[in-house]
């Protein structure tokens, strides 16, 4: 089966539709950023902070519902920082729960393949009695990280494919 790029970063690439949400939604006082840097790579970084009981920060790229049922999988391709993230996806722009994968960063670029079955359902911080994710829809793509300690971060994207 033929891969789809979802999301393509080079110096090109228009990122309006990416948005940071840090934990200020809740009172926290985290701060992410996100650009293209000067090799054409999407560049998620910042600091997170436990004050006021926040600890996260994200950056989500949101779109029109897309038919995903020829696919079973996301290849992404990514330089972390030894740090873990998660990769979120939801199949509804009114479901309030995400289908979620730990990523575990190396600090050497890496691909990955992440299973659109391997990736279960969780509402802040709480795994959900539901099944994982079919893959049938998706209307969101999310990286977060939310270690549950003050720690700067830094996470390079260059793309996001469907498989």
């Amino acid at each position: 089966m033929a891969s789809v790029t979802l999301f393509d970063f080079n110096n090109k690439a228009a990122i309006d539709d990416w948005s940071i949400v840090n934990d200020g939604v809740m009172g926290g006082v985290s701060r992410g950023e996100f650009s293209i840097n000067s090799e054409g790579h999407g560049f998620f970084r910042g600091t997170i902070s436990l004050d006021n009981y926040g600890g996260f920060s994200s950056v989500r790229y949101r779109f029109e519902t897309r038919d995903n049922s020829k696919f079973r999988s996301f290849q992404i391709r990514l330089k972390g920082d030894g740090k873990n993230y998660q990769f979120r996806t939801k199949a509804d722009a009114l479901q309030r729960y995400a289908y979620i994968a730990d990523i575990e960063t190396s600090g050497d670029w890496e691909t990955l393949t992440i299973a659109f079955t391997d990736m279960y359902p969780a509402f802040r911080g709480r795994l959900l009695d539901l099944p994982n994710y079919s893959g049938r829809h998706m209307t969101e793509i999310v990286f977060l990280i939310g270690n549950k300690k003050e720690e700067t971060f830094a996470l390079e994207i260059d793309y996001i494919k469907l498989q």
